[in-house]
């Protein structure tokens, strides 16, 4: 039998995977890299619904997501959690480039519409702000 608590990992490990060995492995090249990583993350986890990502950004630890606004070609939404306060307060530069490509693929499938992501350190409110935008004209094939 599986056992469902929900384990903790502490934030020292996580950041040392995170803000030194990843980069120290891919170089000049981590934040395209992790972009194109966050894409086919969420090619392993399609999603059918908005609610469902943010289950998923609990679940994987990457905080707290919520919907800012959303337009006809495009939306806004940011990501608040303790380590992404405690990194802000530490650091001035952050790469969220794998979670900016989870998201990107997520509404383009969902939206069946081609879909870029990129994301704003907002450090007035210690939070990761996303924006995605597409093209209602360049819609995808189904697959």
């Amino acid at each position: 039998m599986e056992n469902t608590e929900q384990l903790t990992i502490p934030a020292f490990g996580y950041e040392l995977m995170r803000e030194v060995l990843i980069p120290e492995i891919l170089g000049k090249e981590t934040p395209e890299i992790l972009y194109w990583a966050g894409k086919h993350l969420a090619r392993k986890f399609p999603l059918v619904s908005m609610d469902e990502v943010i289950s998923f950004f609990e679940e994987a630890g990457w905080g707290h997501l919520k919907v800012i606004k959303e337009e006809k070609h495009g939306m806004e939404l940011e990501i608040t959690s303790p380590l992404i306060s405690r990194h802000l307060q530490l650091k001035t530069d952050g790469c969220y480039k794998l979670e900016a490509g989870f998201l990107a693929e997520q509404i383009q499938t969902q939206k069946k519409v081609r879909t870029e992501a990129y994301e704003e350190v907002m450090k007035k409110t210690q939070s990761i702000r996303f924006i995605l935008r597409w093209d209602l004209k360049d819609s995808i094939p189904n697959s």
